[in-house]
């Protein structure tokens, strides 16, 4: 049994229809049951003015009814907007406005309620939900914007059942993968374990926070139901290294890493290979605009003793990845039908490319002869210290390349005015935070190396792991709090 995303419907319900489809943080949920409850939902939404083409929000964490939620949607031809819980209600009604949203459904309490005031519906009839002026999309996600205000990315249906012929295709992951999903629904990595478990018919282990953060009720729940594919951002399997629980021993059905979010280490990558011999890893990149990825490429021995700095990989099929001036940008019918209510944005970052809609990313890479992508960080990670424009990320690069190192970032610590002061250095050594290990007593002397003077850091800073956001990548605003708050024992000075 299976969710047809062309048709929109479940299909094969005579096929594994007891077989788990779901692993909520409150129940878990069978295929049968999982077509019977979304159905159910999917009326019930109707009752309150839903219908297609009119957004719907979803607000929870983990539960198997935020899937329910999302599933019911697709059935309705309404376009999913989730919500997770960790972020406040005032982003929640910034969402709402720019949607023109009144109502929402609860995951938590398995309720619709208003948005102002948080109060169970009554009168349905009172509210008249509006459609959007795109049609036929799946959902809509909202990113972080420059201005404070969240920016609406609304990705058409054609384009996750190109996500999902993608990785049916291409990732090998069998005919039902067990994925594990960790990332919030808010956050478009987790549209991989979504569309993935829908296409193929297998399961989804939702790990809520509290179960993420008990390392060993994660791996026994993961165990339990014999996960076969991780997905996560880098940072959060480097977490999870620090459990020695974490490995095939403990995971022996676990066959797959696909990654994306974040830059792969190629120390990441080794200790994963030795942790989990058998399992393959994907690195994958592409923004939210892309719907989750447009790249991938399987880390194998001979890209680990090519590469320093890892790639990003070839194009999927039916897409067109290519630098100009130096951004990366991506064609193909995965591309977003633009932002939401934002024609501004809309004109200065999509265009259109041999018939198909084409975006600009904003990140910095190149393309090799082999037309293999290396992806270079944010264009507005671009500093100017000293005279000099500087790429933090070719910094990260050179940090992670030292021994004993397994995540790292560089930060600008800025005057009042803007101007930088300083760079910083995080590094993640598995040791004690304050805690330099011998192999970088002569870190700067390591790094001079590879980086110009300029672009040495003046202090690195040592954490067990390094802290991460609530999507799970490296949490660069903290590092910076915690470097003014003296949080660290201790640092090692340029001339330590």
């Amino acid at each position: 049994m299976r969710f047809d995303l062309t048709a929109n419907r479940f299909v094969d319900e005579h096929l594994r229809a007891e077989a788990w489809a779901v692993v909520g943080s409150d129940r878990a949920l069978r295929w049968h049951e999982l077509a019977a409850q979304a159905r159910e939902w999917v009326e019930r939404a109707r009752a309150h003015g839903f219908a297609q083409d009119v957004p719907l929000m979803v607000r929870g964490h983990k539960e198997a009814s935020f899937f329910v939620a999302m599933v019911g949607a697709l059935l309705l031809g309404a376009p999913f907007v989730p919500v997770d819980t960790i972020y406040p209600d005032e982003r929640m009604e910034r969402i709402a406005r720019a949607l023109g949203a009144q109502i929402y459904f609860d995951a938590q309490s398995d309720r619709f309620l208003t948005v102002s005031g948080k109060h169970a519906i009554t009168d349905p009839a009172m509210f008249v939900p509006r459609s959007l002026r795109e049609r036929n999309l799946a959902y809509v996600l909202f990113t972080s914007g420059t201005t404070g205000e969240p920016k609406g990315v609304q990705i058409g249906r054609e384009s996750v059942a190109d996500l999902a012929k993608w990785m049916t295709e291409d990732f090998t992951l069998g005919d039902t993968p067990v994925f594990l999903n960790q990332a919030p629904f808010s956050f478009d990595l987790s549209m991989y374990e979504v569309f993935g478990t829908l296409a193929t018919g297998g399961t989804v282990v939702l790990a809520s926070r509290a179960l993420a953060a008990h390392g060993g009720g994660l791996l026994g729940k993961l165990a339990q139901y014999g996960v076969t594919t991780w997905v996560s951002t880098p940072s959060f399997a480097q977490q999870q290294l620090l459990d020695l629980r974490f490995s095939q021993t403990e995971l022996p059905l676990l066959n797959t890493f696909l990654f994306c979010g974040e830059v792969l280490s190629v120390e990441l990558v080794r200790q994963l290979r030795q942790r989990f011999p058998a399992a393959r890893i994907i690195n994958t990149y592409g923004p939210t605009e892309a719907t989750v990825a447009t790249t991938w490429i399987v880390v194998d021995d001979t890209v680990l003793g090519k590469y320093e700095r890892l790639p990003v990989g070839y194009a999927k099929r039916g897409a067109k990845v290519f630098v100009d001036a130096g951004e990366i940008c991506i064609a193909g019918a995965h591309v977003m039908r633009g932002y939401l209510n934002r024609d501004d944005l809309n004109a200065a970052r999509m265009f259109m490319c041999d018939g198909q809609r084409a975006f600009r990313t904003g990140d910095l890479g190149a393309v090799d002869g082999d037309r293999l992508l290396f992806c270079h960080g944010r264009i507005d990670d671009q500093i100017k210290f000293g005279g000099y424009r500087i790429e933090l990320s070719e910094i990260d690069a050179a940090l992670c390349a030292l021994q004993g190192v397994s995540s790292a970032a560089a930060v600008a610590l800025r005057r009042p005015d803007g101007r930088v002061m300083r760079i910083v250095a995080f590094v993640a050594t598995g040791s004690a935070e304050g805690t330099l290990p011998g192999a970088l007593l002569d870190w700067r002397a390591q790094l001079a190396v590879r980086l110009p003077s300029y672009m040495v850091p003046s202090e690195l800073l040592t954490y067990e792991s390094l802290p991460v956001s609530a999507n799970f990548k490296t949490d660069r605003a903290r590092l910076v709090q915690d470097y003014r708050n003296h949080h660290f024992k201790s640092s090692f000075q340029a001339n330590a």
